[in-house]
């Protein structure tokens, strides 16, 4: 059974809404067809001109990339750039290029989440939780009708607050109507002003799911025009938001977790702030760049924040409060190659799904001999 590029693009979505992708951001599908049957995926932290050719080589005929390789509009596409020559490899070789990038760091069991799993990291949650993704359904329902109801906006993802599904409110009251010439009301006389016995129903919902649950609201009711309100709601979702923030099982010594950190993550070099003396027991980290957390770290009580791409003055931030680590860019998210690789192969089993075998670390480490 053939599997349409929109499809994937659709299954990732569910995972990574690009609605939570920061306002600079470019993550979605950058290069191709949604209705190309695919042929393939390959799995890349960079959509780089090489990882484009190594696609077609493979059979590839989409390439998932953390990072979109296009940020800005292209006002030429000449291959006079490293982003144009990407473009044109990818236009020429028939290649769609996929980006899900600050969608995938906001969320919950995203990079972050892929990070604190090697760290071995326990009892995480969002560093900084996002704003303005929530909304609050309301709507009125016969009392008959109240619980089928119900279960069809829970089974569409409304309902769910921290550890617990299924949440509403429901107050019983009177509603009143009156039919107009034409319509088919599910009770009541055309023309005559009715009163039903209903339900009010109040439920919470991430933003992005609004056109399902709506869409399963309006199948489940059994009135012909269904009364439902929308609200915003201002409260923190925890389950979005930039970075994260752990325990490590057992405390460790400054120098000893470093130590660790350069071997998991393959470092060349660790740069961080001056080493405070004691143990290392809360860990704050930010794939990619992420020196914009490092007041939240700190105020979130870590004893030690890793991240990348600090410059030097921003160094000067962790006023001695908080040990600053930059691990390096690439390093920090090289284990989201693996996260996209299990989340597909699981989700997509007629075609391969492969991972890419180039490294696109754009920055090299010399180290002086003894």
């Amino acid at each position: 059974m053939e599997v349409f590029i929109g499809s994937i693009v659709r299954a990732l979505e569910q995972i990574a809404p690009v609605s939570l992708q920061e306002n600079y951001d470019n993550a979605g599908l950058i290069v191709g067809d949604a209705n190309t049957p695919c042929t393939g995926i390959l799995v890349s932290l960079d959509a780089t001109e090489q990882v484009i050719l190594e696609a077609a080589q493979k059979g590839c005929n989409l390439v998932v990339a953390h990072h979109p390789i296009v940020f800005g509009g292209l006002k030429k596409i000449n291959g006079s750039n490293y982003v144009e020559r990407a473009v044109i490899a990818a236009i020429r070789n028939n290649i769609a290029i996929y980006a899900i990038h600050t969608n995938l760091d906001n969320v919950l069991h995203g990079v972050n989440a892929e990070i604190a799993k090697r760290l071995g990291l326990v009892n995480c949650v969002t560093l900084k939780p996002k704003q303005q993704q929530l909304k609050k359904l309301v709507t009125f329902v016969p009392i008959a009708n109240a619980n089928a109801v119900r279960t069809a906006i829970f089974s569409a993802g409304a309902g769910h607050i921290g550890q617990y599904s299924e949440c509403s409110f429901n107050s019983s009251g009177e509603g009143t109507f009156k039919a107009a010439e034409g319509a088919n009301p599910y009770t009541g006389i055309v023309g005559l002003q009715h009163t039903e016995q209903e339900v009010r129903i109040e439920t919470i919902f991430a933003a992005w799911q609004q056109a399902e649950i709506i869409q399963s609201l309006l199948a489940a009711h059994p009135y012909e025009e269904v009364a439902y309100d929308i609200y915003p709601v201002e409260n923190q979702y925890k389950k979005a938001g930039s970075g994260m923030i752990g325990n490590l099982e057992q405390p460790q010594e400054e120098q000893q977790f470093l130590q660790e950190v350069a071997g998991i993550f393959g470092t060349g070099v660790i740069r961080h702030t001056r080493l405070l003396g004691k143990k290392i027991r809360t860990v704050a980290i930010c794939g990619g760049a992420g020196s914009f957390l490092t007041q939240q770290a700190i105020h979130a009580g870590a004893d030690i924040y890793l991240t990348s791409d600090i410059k030097y003055h921003e160094f000067f931030d962790a006023e001695e409060k908080i040990v600053l680590a930059d691990i390096g860019h690439y390093e920090s998210e090289q284990y989201t190659i693996d996260l996209l690789f299990g989340i597909l192969k699981e989700k997509f089993t007629t075609f391969a799904t492969l991972k890419t075998g180039i490294n696109t670390n754009p920055v090299q480490y010399f180290t002086q001999k003894a």
